[in-house]
């Protein structure tokens, strides 16, 4: 799987350290983000990294995994991540239940530059404390 070859000094493409310690262990099963942001920070990772089972692990979708899947796939090829950053966070801390986080992710395709500003909602697993966090939904930000 994309992203496991990495490195160990290779920083982390979500800004926050060194991959092998900061997103690599959640893409690799080893431990859960214990914050909105995290899964937030970490999912940019897998998208960076094309690591489509973990990007499907964190995001509940009725629609099914073999489309979903494809989709992810073609995303992952046609974008390339080079930046995020974090604008607010509001509550999804270790004692929330939910959480949002907005955020500007830069990329590049096609040969165009461009910013997704998007405000992210998260949720425990269960609504339940001890429930992984999960991605929700998004709302797209103009601008």
């Amino acid at each position: 799987m994309a992203g496991f070859a990495q490195p160990a000094d290779e920083p982390c493409p979500c800004g926050g350290g060194l991959y092998a310690s900061c997103c690599g262990p959640f893409h690799r099963g080893e431990a859960l983000p214990a914050t909105a942001e995290q899964l937030m920070r970490s999912r940019y990772s897998a998208y960076s990294r094309g690591v489509i089972d973990y990007l499907l692990r964190t995001h509940p979708s009725e629609v099914p995994e073999a489309q979903r899947r494809q989709e992810l796939k073609a995303s992952c090829r046609g974008v390339r991540w080079t930046r995020l950053a974090i604008v607010a966070t509001d509550a999804g801390g270790a004692g929330d239940l939910t959480g949002t986080v907005t955020f500007e992710a830069h990329y590049r395709s096609m040969g165009q530059d461009g910013v997704l500003r998007e405000c992210s909602r998260f949720g425990r697993e269960g609504g339940v404390l001890d429930g992984r966090w999960l991605y929700l939904e998004a709302e797209t930000l103009e601008g």
